[in-house]
């Protein structure tokens, strides 16, 4: 298999988690192509609006300067010119809002909005100039040139539709009205931009599809990162192993803190411990801890300090143990053989009788049908 870095070869797409990281580093599929372009088809829509209102503004101008030169005063030339200022801001205000806009849709459309800290920081590699060549001699450098040349050719196309009317213009200048001139002009500039914003906005859709391509090529992931990843959002073995030894060791303590409140103790007498607890309340009695080997022994020293009756009943004991989880009321076939010790608990109570081990040899119960533990009776 041919090697392409430490993963192996990369032959898979991008995991979420993996465009979700590239997002926040800067890496996103983006073209300056698509802003400057869709600026300049915003302009076409905008530029007639605001030349007829920027012609009608400036004739009311021009005929106030005259006012004012019959009558030369500080506070009417000082007016004229506020009144000039106002004029320029309402007519140069829409069309930058609107470039604004256009910028702020483009870079949204391409990915959204993003501050990407970290392509901001310094590095040493921004200053090896290898690829920057690269990029100049290699497929990047082509298609550049390509958008040059189109880009060229566009323009050229443009000049020579347009061309006719301002010789035409030109010639006839001295015998048209400003008003006539400027709309021609206007006319003019509006259908250039249109052209230009038209086979620019094919360019730039052209770029972007070049862009995410070659960002998504570089972005692609091996088999080998795509299983460390998983591993990774699944979580260390170790960290889950610890995570849960310490989950036991909660569930242990609370056992422990259970038994000092049940009635009894069943065990067998050495491997097994089964707690019971009983609330007529509740319903049928329940196991609230249980445990073999190190643990049973943890709930026999805590049933002994805290005077829990313990019965040595080796097959109910197993039983118990086998079939039910903590929490769960024991099964139906074992009613008879709990009531018996709960029974013979309550008697030794009535006789002030607290604590100790006991053995009352009772018969076994019957295991047949008997669930495992952990499924739903």
């Amino acid at each position: 298999m041919a090697q392409d870095g430490p993963g192996g070869e990369k032959t898979e797409k991008p995991t979420p988690q993996k465009l979700k990281k590239a997002r926040k580093e800067g890496q996103i599929p983006r073209t300056q192509e698509l802003g400057t372009w869709l600026g300049t088809a915003a302009a076409s829509v905008l530029l007639p609006m605001l030349v007829g209102k920027a012609f009608d503004e400036v004739q009311t101008l021009f005929i106030q300067i005259g006012a004012v030169a019959d009558q030369p005063e500080t506070s009417a030339l000082t007016a004229l010119l506020g009144q000039a200022l106002s004029v320029f801001m309402v007519c140069l205000l829409p069309m930058a809002l609107g470039m604004m806009f256009v910028g702020t849709l483009s870079s949204a459309a391409q990915g959204g909005v993003t501050f990407a800290t970290k392509s901001m920081k310094p590095t040493l590699n921004k200053l090896n100039p290898f690829p920057g060549i690269k990029r100049m001699f290699g497929t990047q450098g082509i298609w550049e040139a390509t958008k040059a040349i189109i880009k060229t050719i566009a323009l050229g196309v443009v000049i020579i539709t347009t061309s006719d009317k301002a010789q035409e213009l030109v010639a006839a200048s001295g015998a048209l009205p400003l008003s006539e001139v400027t709309r021609t002009f206007c006319d003019s500039a509006v259908l250039m931009f249109r052209v230009v914003g038209i086979t620019g906005l094919s360019i730039a859709i052209a770029d972007y599809v070049v862009v995410r391509k070659k960002m998504m090529k570089k972005l692609k992931m091996s088999h080998t990162e795509i299983k460390q990843e998983h591993k990774q959002a699944e979580g260390d073995p170790h960290v889950k192993a610890q995570r849960r030894a310490t989950q036991m060791a909660m569930s242990r303590n609370r056992m422990m803190s259970e038994v000092a409140d049940a009635d009894v103790l069943l065990v067998n007498p050495t491997h097994v411990a089964v707690a019971l607890k009983y609330d007529p309340m509740k319903g049928a009695p329940r196991v609230v801890a249980k445990g073999a080997g190190e643990v049973a022994a943890k709930l026999r020293a805590r049933a002994e300090e805290c005077r829990i009756p313990m019965v040595a009943d080796i097959p109910l004991a197993r039983a118990l143990h086998g079939s039910c989880e903590i929490g769960q009321e024991v099964p139906a076939q074992l009613f008879t053989a709990v009531a018996r010790v709960l029974a013979f608990v309550m008697h030794l109570s009535t006789k002030g009788v607290r604590g100790g081990m006991h053995r009352p040899g009772f018969e076994a119960p019957d295991l047949a049908d008997l669930p495992k533990a952990g499924r739903r009776r």
